[in-house]
């Protein structure tokens, strides 16, 4: 549960002049606004910065800082906005399809929010995907000529998503069994310090549009519209500063920071 001081601060974040009523149009309200204005990044894990899941600095990061995070950080905090405005809102466990094979238990956090007799699913951090909270039975959802939709296996949904013309892709696979922040610590340890994570491999920040998504991905820019696709090189630190501020909304406060040690990171690999 978040204090009035931090629900105020979030909604404000979220551009909202007052909470949304605790029901399925508020959940949509909500989880769009928080796709649209808190960033999907890791920056900090790219700087070698430790990350923390603890309220107060979690919290701090996002809204006073204006920063974003990963799927542990924003799924985390919008439970607790959820919870606070009267949600019923548990942490779900998701296993990240790589194209091969699914990932272990705890690769990708998300959530389950009850309302009524029907569960909902909501994920805020997970970069590319569905912008409007699932009902896993349900036929899906069709977002800007994709289509999302889950396919029940055993006990478990597995998260499709179809691109107009193309094969459904599975993204993760999940239960609708809650557990506890701590179930999910190993992992989010793993995802932020090892090699083989590939969050510790390539820089990323990224928002949705309202026609498509605009990305930043190490040194070039990516700007989805319409389902067509750009690539725009990066070519200073200026530019990758002013593409922080005004796309993703992010703060200068630290960036020169993380830039100068991602570039040092990247010439340090490029060397023989």
């Amino acid at each position: 549960m978040l204090s009035p001081y931090h629900t105020g601060l979030y909604l404000q974040r979220l551009q909202l002049d007052q909470a949304p009523p605790p029901d399925l149009q508020g959940l949509r309200t909500l989880h769009l606004a928080h796709l649209m204005q808190i960033p999907f990044e890791n920056l900090d894990i790219r700087a070698g910065l430790p990350i923390s899941l603890e309220q107060d600095a979690l919290l701090e990061k996002m809204l006073l800082r204006r920063r974003g995070g990963f799927c542990y950080e924003l799924n985390l905090a919008f439970s607790w906005l959820l919870q606070t405005l009267g949600f019923q809102a548990r942490l779900l466990s998701a296993r990240v399809w790589n194209g091969k094979a699914y990932g272990p238990e705890f690769d990708h956090m998300l959530l389950a929010v009850q309302l009524e007799a029907q569960c909902w699913i909501a994920d805020v951090g997970f970069g590319d995907s569905f912008r409007q909270p699932l009902l896993p039975a349900g036929a899906g959802n069709q977002e800007l000529g994709i289509r999302y939709r889950c396919e029940a296996d055993g006990a478990h949904w597995i998260l499709l998503q179809q691109k107009a013309g193309q094969a459904a892709t599975p993204q993760y696979r999940f239960q609708t069994q809650a557990f506890q922040l701590d179930d999910f610590l190993p992992m989010f340890a793993y995802q932020q310090t090892s090699p083989n994570s590939h969050f510790t491999q390539k820089t990323i920040c990224s928002l949705p549009t309202a026609d498509g998504r605009i990305s930043i991905a190490d040194q070039k820019m990516i700007v989805t519209q319409h389902g067509k696709r750009s690539v725009h090189s990066i070519d200073s630190e200026a530019d990758y500063h002013a593409l922080l501020q005004h796309k993703m909304g992010m703060s200068a406060q630290q960036l020169p920071l993380f830039r100068a040690r991602v570039h040092a990171q990247a010439e340090s690999a490029a060397s023989p």
